[in-house]
């Protein structure tokens, strides 16, 4: 019964941290945590029990566990090259488009250097810098899935139709005036929510959010703007932020607005991006002092994974001196472990 008791007790620590505030890393490694717990008390059933049904399961999620062990780097890999590949085709060979390339590369580098023929005619410090590379890609995997599960259950959100504004979060322009389709996708989710609750009651004002970059002829609020229009949003149902640049400006701005119209927490209002960017929008809200969960547009399969890995960067960027300090440690443990070793040879 130990296990059981503390698989609830994970789980109901999974979700009073998730009810208390869904925009935190921390709920993906409870939830991971939970899962882990499941796992353990599936086996213990299963095999204190002797249940046919439960040990199948059991063999069954073992075997996985094991084929990824042992080919999960590999097929990690590959995939990175084949999507590298898709995404460079279809939207153009810009630095942003190289991440899963540049996954793919240092997997590829890491499976050389800790490969057993290579380690013989390596120099016995390469083998404690390979040791360190292996643990230092083995820490960012263990934060990419915190993140990962975290910005998955942040997205299992169904608003009530009762907002006051949705602010519409902007991205780069075609041509310097024309909104992209990964745009489009954002202005569409927002459309479709103000319409619903225009059934229902007064529809939301549409907050349109995004400054003129340097190489665009108008503001990105502006064409976000005209898009709507074009689709039938009357112009009184629209609002225009044109002064950000950046997602936590998107915030701040839009919030000023508000505040403005209505008072400052005497609203009710939602953010609407592309699913990929919504946990890390997310978290600016909470950082501008924003109330506002978001809404997420559907993403092409083939943008996601790359766009996951810019946005994990970017959540690595907000704690960048855990992490530094994280890696610090780990590199000097690295260099006393190489100097113990050196001494006792």
């Amino acid at each position: 019964m130990f296990f059981l008791y503390l698989n609830i007790a994970v789980f109901l620590i999974f979700a009073l941290s998730y009810w208390q505030d869904r925009r935190k890393i921390i709920n993906g490694f409870l939830f991971n945590c939970f899962l882990f717990s499941l796992f353990i008390t599936l086996l213990y059933f299963s095999f204190s029990t002797y249940n046919r049904i439960l040990v199948i399961i059991s063999l069954v999620f073992l075997v996985i566990l094991g084929l990824i062990g042992l080919f999960g780097a590999f097929a990690l890999m590959v995939a990175s090259f084949v999507n590298a590949r898709i995404l460079i085709k279809k939207e153009g060979a810009r630095f942003s488009n190289f991440l899963t390339l540049f996954l793919g590369l240092a997997i590829l580098g890491l499976l050389i250097l800790s490969s057993t023929i290579l380690a013989n005619y390596l120099p016995e410090f390469m083998r404690y810098v390979t040791g360190f590379l292996i643990l230092l890609f083995l820490y960012f995997l263990f934060n990419f899935l915190n993140f990962f599960i975290a910005s998955f259950i942040y997205q299992v959100y169904r608003p009530r139709l009762n907002k006051d504004f949705i602010i519409v979060l902007g991205s780069g322009l075609i041509d310097g005036y024309i909104v992209p389709p990964l745009l489009q996708n954002r202005i569409n989710v927002a459309m479709d929510f103000y319409l619903k609750q225009a059934k229902l009651h007064t529809p939301p004002k549409l907050l349109f959010s995004g400054g003129q970059g340097g190489d665009e002829k108008i503001p990105e609020a502006v064409a976000m703007q005209q898009y709507a229009l074009k689709k039938g949003i009357p112009i009184e149902d629209t609002l225009l932020e044109d002064q950000s640049v950046n997602t936590f400006e998107n915030m701040v701005f839009s919030k000023k607005i508000m505040d403005r119209l209505k008072g400052e927490g005497h609203y009710k209002s939602l953010f609407a991006t592309n699913n990929f960017h919504l946990f890390r929008a997310g978290i600016y809200a909470k950082r501008a002092g924003l109330t506002s969960q978001g809404i997420g547009a559907k993403t092409a399969f083939y943008y996601w994974p790359n766009a996951m890995i810019r946005e994990f960067i970017a959540i690595l960027a907000l704690y960048k001196k855990w992490h530094l300090a994280v890696v610090i440690v780990m590199a000097l443990i690295t260099i006393a472990l190489g100097i113990i070793g050196y001494i006792f040879t």
